[in-house]
């Protein structure tokens, strides 16, 4: 089922916003310990993804490429300025309605905390491609976590995020599962592992940042995915 992994992921949020409402404020000690574990997972998870048979050339083509297209359109600075400038206009809607306010910051920063990563378009791309649904399942219990986190301190607006997330991941599964079938089987084949290989190293860098270890700005080489998805067929086209 292709939106099987974004449902795991919304209904992950669900519970974990309401464990949140219910129990005290999770210690930082906890949440530290907690976070360095899903890092460390992340990174594995990112390690078999892009050790798989793929083309290293092209894979080392795509991140350089993409890394360069990412910067030149600064895509992890628009993405924050994007966080921000919702962050103020809640900011603004507290000051008239301070009930709603609260449940519309927890509902925004939620929301852009789960949505706005590498991580959902790469999961929502694996489940859409692959009915592979691993890196959706690994962002579930990340988010799940988080979603406790943020509900014992933003309230029950953090629940409401599970919406916006079901249907951004859905959105994503569904095109990439149309646009697979489109392919012939061993362009299919060769496209996914591509995109898998290069799709495992960004990964691997979300893990890094969970782990804190270096910032590294993965929002810049999502365009490497594309590269990477459009450049198989052309490397089989010319060789």
């Amino acid at each position: 089922m292709v939106l099987w992994g974004a449902i795991v992921n919304a209904c992950a949020i669900i519970a974990g916003g309401f464990l949140g409402v219910l129990i005290p404020r999770i210690s930082d000690r906890i949440r530290r310990t907690v976070m360095q574990g899903l890092g460390l997972s992340i990174a594995v998870l990112g390690i078999t993804m892009a050790i798989k048979p793929a083309n290293i050339l092209l894979t080392i083509f795509s991140l350089v490429a993409g890394g360069v297209i990412g910067e030149l359109f600064r895509i992890e600075d628009r993405l924050q300025q994007l966080g921000d400038w919702l962050e103020r206009t809640v900011a603004r809607g507290s000051k008239h309605n301070a009930r709603m306010g609260s449940v519309a910051e927890g509902f925004v920063t939620a929301t852009l905390v789960f949505c706005i990563g590498a991580m959902a378009i790469l999961g929502s791309l694996d489940s859409g491609l692959r009915h592979n649904h691993d890196i959706l399942y690994t962002k579930a219990m990340l988010d799940g976590f988080l979603a406790i986190i943020f509900a014992s301190t933003l309230g029950i607006g953090v629940v409401f995020s599970a919406v916006p997330i079901l249907l951004y991941e859905g959105i994503i599964s569904l095109t990439a599962a149309l646009i697979s079938s489109g392919l012939g089987s061993g362009d299919l084949d060769a496209v996914i592992a591509q995109i898998t290989a290069v799709g495992g190293v960004l990964i691997i860098g979300i893990g890094i940042n969970i782990l804190e270890i270096k910032r590294i700005n993965v929002g810049n080489l999502l365009p490497a995915i594309v590269i990477a998805a459009v450049g198989m067929p052309l490397y089989h086209a010319l060789f």
